[in-house]
Formats: C-alpha cells, structure tokens, sequence
C-alpha cells in the first residue's frame, strides 16, 4: 500500500520528460513570437549574388560604423582602392583581402594583408600604402560607406560569393602580366578578379 501511494504521488520520469518538452516547446513559441516575422524570414532566406545586402537601401540601413584596428584597416583599404565603386564592387575587394586573410600564402590578419610590402615604394600590396603619399579622409559620406561594407564583411553578414575565391584584382585601365596566367573569376564595375593557379588553403 506505501509503494503505490509514492507511486501515485511521484510523476513517472515519462510525464515529467513530457512536462519539460512542452515547457522547452512553450519557452520556443514565445521566443519565436517576440523575433518578428520579418527577422525569421531573413534568417532562413539565402542571399544571393544580387542579394539586397549589395544596394544602398540596405546598406543606409546599417548603423553607423565603427571597430578595431582590423576594422579600421580594411575600411582605409576600401575607401583608397574602391571608393568610387558600386555596393557590390567595394564588397568584391572586401571578398579579395578577406581571402587572402584565409590563404596560408599571405598574412593572417587584415591589417597584414594590407600592409604586405609597405616600405618599398610601388613595392606593395596595395598601392596606397607605398605611393608616398599621406591617407588622408576628404570624403567622409564615402568613409562612412565604405566602412559599414568592412563592418558587414568582418561581422560575417555578407555571404562572400561576389568573386569566387579571388585573391587579386586589377583595374580594366592595366593589364599586369600576372593576369595572364591567373584564372578570372569575375568582373565587376571597373575591377576585374582573379585567383591564382593555387586554390586558397586555409591559414588556421
């Protein structure tokens, strides 16, 4: 009589397993309820290639940006390299130093990426950085644009498909001998990409 009365008075581990997934299940539904709909519907739709992450509309969106050190490197990279280029084509040279970051053959960090060379005039990475001429901001609308681009990279919001693995660029007013055994992987506004006959490996 004492073993069914504690039986009777202690749930079985089945019904407090059912009691705990129906709290989990609950804890969900209000959770999912207060995110939005609109937010759920951006998490599980893929952004493409002419994604609405490459416009303007999406991009004034974005808070004002800021960061570290790395932050600050590859925005001062996009506003000399490409800050008379469309959305989409600051966010290909983004994808370029961001792919070198990954590949074991360059440095791992932003800033060394950009900085590689810089000492020897015209001997650099990227021009700016060894033309003997001082980085100075004169157009901060573009600063401001150009560094919501490096924040969206850095954060991990853009899908980096714009340029499949191109780990350099060059302008369509030159054409280095390098790009004539290099592989192109994309055109877009007035840079053209390229990978190396090495596919990138990673640094980590």
């Amino acid at each position: 009589m004492f073993l069914v009365a504690v039986t009777l008075a202690n749930p079985t581990l089945a019904e407090r397993t059912k009691e705990a997934a129906q709290e989990l299940l609950n804890q969900e539904k209000s959770v999912l309820a207060s995110a939005g709909q609109s937010h759920l519907t951006s998490l599980v739709t893929p952004v493409s290639r002419k994604g609405a992450i490459y416009n303007a509309s999406w991009l004034n969106s974005q808070q004002a940006p800021s960061g570290g050190a790395q932050w600050e490197c590859l925005a001062e990279a996009l506003y000399f390299e490409a800050r008379g280029e469309t959305i989409k084509g600051q966010f290909a040279v983004a994808e370029v130093i961001m792919n070198r970051v990954k590949s074991a053959r360059f440095p791992n960090s932003v800033c060394g990426v950009i900085n590689q060379g810089t000492g020897r005039k015209y001997q650099c990475q990227f021009t700016y950085t060894c033309d003997g001429l001082p980085e100075r901001i004169h157009e901060p609308r573009a600063w401001e644009r150009v560094g919501k681009v490096a924040r969206a990279i850095l954060d991990g919001r853009a899908p980096m498909n714009l340029t499949d693995g191109a780990t350099h660029y060059h302008t369509t007013a030159v054409r280095p001998r390098w790009s004539r055994t290099y592989t192109k992987t994309a055109s877009i506004g007035v840079h053209v990409f390229y990978r190396h006959t090495w596919r990138v490996s990673s640094n980590s």
